[in-house]
């Protein structure tokens, strides 16, 4: 054995890659902060603007349509420019638009606003797929996913109370000047610190290739990827992925259901005061969280004693669905404390459900088109986050209540359980022909 041959055996892997996930974390957390702040700053938006539940419920949405709709294109963008560059531009990008939601006047311009931030957030969850599926092994990726998704939560969870202390103390519009500026700083710390394994500094090739021994891509993925049109169609016409896509579109109406009007139903239909919604409406964004953990330890758990994909990452998105589904009871109840137990179980179940369907995606995703596959995923699934909002509005302008919005939360639930249960299948790497 030569010299060099020892030596690379004797070599310890880096730990590069956990540096990449504690970055993914970072702007994952921004993403979701600058998305939901508003819900926050709802009930006095609407106060001052004198808008109703409809229009609150149009302005909710604006954001995912113009997200969904760029989810095809942005993952176009990811193949061709890499996550370093696309993410800088469109961390920088929705940054801008938040702090100008500061500057909004009248219900246009705050549509305006929504619309701008939803193009730039576009490529978030596509390319934090692409990431991790390039620099974990497959053994790790349910906790690495876990761990960006969890991130959404913490952001929700941790600055609920700031936020509304800023509401009360210095007005709406200061949540969205503070949100803003983080994101525009933190820019420039992901454009010095990012880049793919190939072309990252502080990664030995024991790392590489174990990365690439544990079905990372490590050296599949490149920077730039030519996309041939013709392979797209396994995108659209494999029963696994409509299984997911489906599943994805209800896990999301439900997310957004509290990452828009869960405040508001706080204070509106619990008649909560703002302060005090800030802590109570923390609490399941904090058992959210620990939903992600769970199902993520407790899916790698089950690969590490080769239970099979199928039961490892099926089986806690299905469980999670289920649980989102008790959402519902909170319409039988005015006791608050029960009613945020309830909320913290439907939120719990929907937490587990996100992030393992992007450790299912991982596993299954073409080779070829992990970044476009991730942005189809993601544009499906972003039609329940439009969709949802606007649906929620208007069953509560026309019924007076949040009753039959809770309701229709509940259904999505049990739709994408049984999506995941009997349409997705035993799932298997799709593959595309030379």
């Amino acid at each position: 054995m030569s010299q060099t041959n020892v030596s690379r055996v004797k070599e310890k892997p880096t730990k590069r890659r956990w540096f990449v996930l504690f970055l993914v974390c970072i702007i994952t957390f921004i993403n979701y902060l600058d998305r939901a702040n508003i819900s926050v700053a709802a009930p006095f938006i609407s106060s001052d603007m004198g808008f109703d539940a409809a229009k609150m419920g149009l302005i909710f949405s604006a954001m995912s349509w113009s997200y969904t709709c760029m989810q095809i294109p942005c993952g176009w963008f990811l193949e061709r420019l890499g996550p370093r560059v696309v993410y800088g531009i469109a961390l920088f990008g929705w940054s801008a638009f938040t702090g100008a939601m500061s500057l909004t006047y009248n219900f246009a311009s705050m549509i305006a606003c929504r619309l701008g931030l939803g193009i730039f957030e576009a490529p978030a969850f596509p390319a934090n797929s692409r990431i991790v599926t390039a620099w974990f092994p497959s053994r790790e990726r349910g906790l690495a996913i876990g761990a960006y998704t969890g991130a959404e939560y913490v952001g929700l969870a941790l600055c609920t109370p700031i936020l509304t202390w800023l509401l009360v103390t210095f007005g709406w519009k200061s949540i969205f000047v503070a949100t803003g500026l983080i994101g525009i700083i933190f820019t420039f710390f992901w454009l010095i610190c990012y880049n793919d394994p190939g072309k990252s500094k502080g990664v030995n090739q024991a790392e590489i290739d174990l990365i690439k021994e544990g079905g990372g891509l490590s050296d599949t993925i490149a920077e730039k990827n030519k996309v041939n049109w013709k392979q797209v169609k396994y995108l659209f016409t494999s029963r696994q992925l409509w299984g997911m896509y489906i599943g994805g579109f209800c896990n999301t109406a439900i997310l957004f259901f509290f990452m828009t009007w869960f405040p508001s139903y706080l204070v509106a239909e619990k008649h909560m005061t703002m302060l005090k919604m800030g802590i109570y409406g923390a609490l399941p964004y904090m058992a959210a969280i620990a939903g992600v953990l769970f199902a993520g330890r407790w899916s790698d758990w089950m690969i590490s004693k080769e239970y099979g994909i199928g039961i490892s990452r099926k089986l806690p998105v299905i469980i999670g669905l289920l649980l989102s589904a008790v959402i519902m009871a909170a319409n039988y109840t005015n006791d608050i404390t029960i009613v945020i137990i309830f909320m913290c179980i439907a939120f719990f179940g929907q937490g587990m459900a996100s992030t393992i369907s992007w450790a299912l995606l991982s596993e299954i995703m073409p080779k070829q088109l992990v970044g476009l596959c991730g942005s189809v995923f993601n544009f499906v699934s972003n039609m329940g986050g439009a969709l949802s909002p606007a649906i929620v509005g208007y069953l509560i302008a026309a019924t007076g209540s949040y009753a039959s919005a809770l309701v229709f939360v509940s259904a999505m639930g049990g739709l994408g359980a049984f999506s995941y249960i009997f349409i997705i299948g035993k799932p298997k790497r799709i593959v595309i022909p030379d």
